[in-house]
């Protein structure tokens, strides 16, 4: 029996299942930004491995300017100019993607009547953009990688997350975009599963046998 759930944030939240370098990839391709794929992709994982080794995102940081931080790191990367217009052009539609879809995803955690937890690779201000988009409140708790020092797929931060809803890991269903980083290691932690199967990062072969459900809409879960 399902009595809890634990969400992942980024690409689940935030983009309706879409990876976000799926999602970054689009908005390239709607303002015109002159790279191939493959050069975006280049950047994409440049920008995401600085801002790891790196503490350039602070707590106080919105996602906003987490996003242009982001933009700035990859358009650097790819030596485009002038980056700074592009950089606008871009946080701006990615920013209002992402307040629609947000909105949509509030809607759907205030109807879920269940106790809930937040366990998301983060940089450390989560707690900041969970306020920005009116999601602060409606988790018990928050485990946050950059907090907690544990990164998924490391089935601990799931542990983590059962632990502060004071249930049993087959009670708890964990629900995430990812087979790598959330569906394999909720699994080894004994939870249930739910892969909010959107766009991914890449093409390859998926078993689909390994969540206990799939779902293409957070409505599904009403």
């Amino acid at each position: 029996m399902i009595t809890g759930f634990i969400f992942d944030y980024g690409g689940t939240l935030d983009t309706g299942g879409c990876h976000w370098g799926k999602v970054f990839w689009h908005a390239y391709q709607q303002v015109g930004v002159p790279v191939t794929e493959a050069q975006f992709r280049e950047a994409y994982v440049h920008a995401e491995r600085t801002l790891g080794r790196n503490p350039i995102i602070r707590p106080g940081f919105t996602f906003r300017r987490t996003l242009e931080t982001k933009l700035r790191l990859q358009l650097d990367y790819l030596t485009l100019s002038p980056s700074h217009l592009l950089t606008s052009s871009l946080s701006h539609l990615l920013y209002s993607q992402t307040v629609e879809q947000v909105a949509h995803s509030r809607d759907i955690l205030r109807r879920l009547d269940a106790p809930k937890v937040l366990v998301s690779n983060f940089y450390g201000n989560i707690s900041t953009v969970l306020s920005e988009f009116g999601l602060d409140g409606l988790f018990l708790d928050v485990i946050e990688s950059a907090v907690v020092g544990i990164r998924k797929p490391d089935p601990r931060i799931f542990t983590l997350g059962v632990d502060a809803l004071g249930l049993k890991p087959e009670q708890v269903v964990v629900v995430g975009d990812s087979i790598d980083k959330d569906i394999l290691p909720a699994k080894q932690a004994g939870c249930q599963t739910i892969w909010f199967k959107g766009e991914g990062w890449t093409d390859d072969p998926v078993d689909e046998t390994l969540p206990d459900r799939i779902i293409t809409d957070l409505q599904q879960l009403l």
